[in-house]
């Protein structure tokens, strides 16, 4: 028996076939301060429902797996200081254990399909680390693309990763990368990349139809929707690039690996920019909500006009 609950408004949708789209926790957890971390979790979440859909952030508390979390959970958990930083490996075990913690891409993705959502919106996946070759450092993202049937939109890879490397672990994972209204690959705090996006899509329904499209297929994995951050929000690669070397120097010198660099990495951005990271992170969240919201709709309603036509067959 697993131990899991639903938030109300979770319920009511899944109940009614509703729109629903999940949401991560480290970003609350690991990735902004109190109370900046609160008030953009709420701020995610009035975007989802503003475009006609239900958010679902999704964390493990107690033990007990949230699908959606009711407002007094969703500020403990931002005021929470300890909680785990959970991927697949960790997701069983911290249950297990009666633990408490946070939901990476790869967990909140496998909760997300077991929980039947189809869509997740997120800030940037994790990805290949600078070294990683002789380091190892991937993230369980990527392999997660490759397995679990959930559309993720974010704002491309984190920019403190390799992201050639990245798009290469991707592509030969078979997971379709596709940018949202533009042939460059986003790269996170900044709209653009001289990286060429392997595939391109200008409407949210060609996106839902693709994800059901890979359903019916049978095709394992989801796909990786890259929505540039918006213009007016962006901190440009030239002003990024220098301040990303110096801090994963910072990281090597200190010997921070593991779950504990990105972590690191934002928290130095957020002080060398002056805390422009911080708002351009909020602004792209936001923008991937939106965009999540609609094709999450989208999916819902190909989804009800296939049903009377299965049934008329």
């Amino acid at each position: 028996m697993i131990p899991l609950t639903f938030s109300a408004d979770v319920s009511e949708a899944r109940a009614t076939g509703a729109p629903i789209v999940a949401l991560e926790s480290t970003i609350i957890t690991h990735g902004m301060p109190w109370p900046q971390n609160l008030e953009m979790a709420q701020s995610v979440e009035a975007e989802i429902r503003a475009h006609g859909a239900t958010p679902a952030t999704i964390a493990v508390i107690d033990g007990t797996l949230h699908i959606g979390l009711e407002a007094d959970a969703l500020e403990t958990l931002a005021r929470t200081e300890h909680a785990a930083k959970l991927s697949r490996a960790d997701l069983a075990v911290c249950m297990a254990e009666g633990g408490t913690g946070a939901t990476t891409v790869a967990a909140t993705m496998i909760a997300a399909h077991y929980a039947g959502i189809d869509v997740f919106a997120t800030g940037g996946i994790g990805g290949v680390h600078q070294g990683a070759e002789t380091s190892f450092d991937i993230s369980a993202d990527l392999s997660e693309l490759a397995q679990t049937p959930v559309s993720v939109v974010c704002a491309g890879a984190k920019a403190i990763l390799d992201l050639p490397k990245t798009l290469e672990v991707l592509e030969t994972n078979g997971v379709p990368v596709i940018a949202y209204g533009q042939d460059s690959f986003p790269a996170f705090w900044s709209a653009t990349s001289p990286l060429p996006a392997p595939l391109r899509m200008d409407d949210p329904a060609t996106m839902a139809r693709a994800h059901l499209m890979r359903a019916a297929l049978g095709l394992p994995g989801g796909q990786l929707i890259a929505n540039p951050i918006p213009q007016a929000d962006e901190i440009p690669a030239e002003t990024m690039a220098p301040l990303i070397a110096k801090a994963n120097a910072e990281a090597a010198a200190q010997g921070i690996t593991g779950k504990a660099v990105t972590p690191f990495l934002l928290s130095r951005l957020f002080d060398l920019t002056e805390g422009r990271s911080l708002e351009a992170n909020i602004a792209l969240v936001l923008n991937n909500a939106r965009l999540a919201a609609i094709i999450a709709r989208e999916i819902t309603t190909l989804r009800k006009r296939a049903a009377p036509e299965a049934l008329s067959r």
